[in-house]
């Protein structure tokens, strides 16, 4: 059995409703592994005013947190952009964090940008989930993206 935990980096879109593509991804990728092997799921801790998480990182931490009340070998590791500077930067800042900290694996959840603060016109992907993956692909972690 490996003793090397196997990472994935989870990005996506703060504003995704639908848990399910996160719920089967991670599913599929778990039931994917030997039997046993640590699985740590690396998310961005994107909170709400009130601070809960939202989007793909809430869904990703609670499917963690379900196969760990359930017995799994499953640990969360969140990244909160706050720790990374001050706003905007530190969204990006945090992504590179991430990846720098190295994957096995990055899933990006990626829908269409909703920034108020966005100057592209037409519709176009969040920068955010696939400034992020982008970076990851750049580290050699293989990345696989899902739209949402």
């Amino acid at each position: 059995m490996p003793t090397d935990p196997y990472r994935v980096l989870v990005t996506g879109s703060r504003d995704a409703r639908d848990p399910r593509p996160v719920d089967t991804a991670l599913h599929q990728l778990l039931a994917s592994l030997e039997a046993g092997r640590r699985f740590i799921v690396v998310h961005g801790a994107c909170c709400d005013r009130r601070g809960r998480l939202r989007g793909i990182d809430a869904f990703a931490d609670a499917w963690a947190r379900r196969g760990q009340h359930a017995g799994y070998p499953i640990d969360v590791e969140q990244h909160p952009a706050e720790e990374h500077g001050a706003w905007p930067a530190c969204g990006p800042r945090r992504n590179q964090h991430m990846v720098n900290r190295g994957a096995d694996e990055a899933l990006a959840f990626i829908g269409p940008c909703t920034s108020t603060r966005c100057r592209k016109t037409g519709p176009h992907p969040s920068h955010g989930a696939s400034g992020c993956a982008d970076l990851a692909e750049q580290a050699g972690i293989p990345v696989r993206r899902f739209t949402v």
